[in-house]
């Protein structure tokens, strides 16, 4: 399973550098990060989706409705920068394909992140998926 896994990322990177023109400035270090942080929220975002849901349960702060892991999107670049888990009801559930994330300073003393949940994974062309609401966020250890 390990060896399968290095490999997927191997391939992944090196048709990700064969792809990025020369003006680009990436280094190597961010397509791995890029590829490794994707294929892990594909992998375990049903064992994780379970994770959060039992940590909730735990807390008794469980939800009624419908919840998956998503990948996190920032804004203009498409690379995955993590995960998130939205909850709200089926069909937007199943509608949904990642959370987008929007930062900016308020005031120079603040910084805000927005997390919203979209049904595409191309973080130029998507849509708002009303009525679902992000409900945890899982960061990644690279």
């Amino acid at each position: 399973m390990k060896k399968r896994i290095i490999i997927s990322l191997l391939t992944f990177c090196l048709l990700s550098a064969a792809a990025i023109p020369a003006t680009q400035a990436f280094n190597i270090g961010d397509i791995l990060k890029v590829g490794g942080v994707a294929i892990l929220v594909d992998r375990f975002a049903g064992p994780l989706n379970n994770f959060i849901n039992t940590l909730t349960a735990k807390h008794n702060a469980s939800s009624s409705y419908a919840t998956k892991v998503v990948p996190i999107l920032t804004l203009g670049s498409g690379g995955y920068v993590g995960a998130a888990q939205i909850t709200g009801p089926q069909e937007l559930v199943d509608k949904t394909q990642a959370a987008i994330q929007v930062e900016a300073d308020f005031n120079s003393q603040l910084r805000v992140k927005a997390l919203i949940p979209i049904d595409s994974k191309n973080p130029v062309n998507f849509s708002r998926v009303q009525g679902v609401g992000v409900s945890a966020m899982i960061d990644i250890r690279i």
